[in-house]
């Protein structure tokens, strides 16, 4: 009985065909991975609105409580917390009769301030922030506005 070799070709892949492949893996990388980078970013804006929200809560607790909004957010226990991108979350006390002008306040497109009790916010994933929601900085900051019935990104916001 005679064995019988198998052909040079069943031995292996030719170099075309691991280009093919390579190339292949490389287009889904390219399609995949900056969908995932969208996808992670947006979690960070839908995560940083909940932690506002919840801040925003006991802010306003804290209000109802003592009759004053707080100086700081460590009088509301959550002065360590960072923003979904490692920051810490900034808070305003616009009742404050120390704050001199509006000049710190967060404003919107006509320069009007977006609140009237506190100003609370994210400084987004560039970690810069500038006063008027529409200065390119500002833009990817996650903002409570209107007192609070308004959560979601700068650039979102419309008064």
């Amino acid at each position: 009985m005679h064995a019988v070799r198998p052909s040079r070709r069943a031995l292996g892949f030719t170099i075309v065909e691991v280009l093919i492949v390579v190339a292949i893996v490389g287009i889904l990388a390219g399609i995949a991975i900056p969908a995932y980078m969208d996808y992670r970013e947006r979690a960070r804006v839908k995560h940083a609105i909940t932690e506002l929200t919840v801040l925003s809560l006991l802010i306003n607790q804290y209000q109802i409580d003592r009759g004053q909004y707080p100086p700081t957010l460590a009088a509301v226990a959550n002065a360590s917390k960072p923003d979904p991108w490692g920051r810490p979350y900034v808070y305003l006390n616009l009742q404050d009769p120390a704050l001199k002008g509006k000049g710190q306040f967060r404003k919107n497109k006509n320069l009007v301030p977006i609140n009237s009790d506190y100003d609370l916010y994210s400084v987004g994933k560039d970690g810069v922030s500038s006063g008027p929601l529409t200065a390119g900085p500002s833009r990817d900051d996650v903002i409570r506005a209107n007192d609070g019935g308004f959560f979601g990104l700068a650039r979102d916001y419309e008064p």
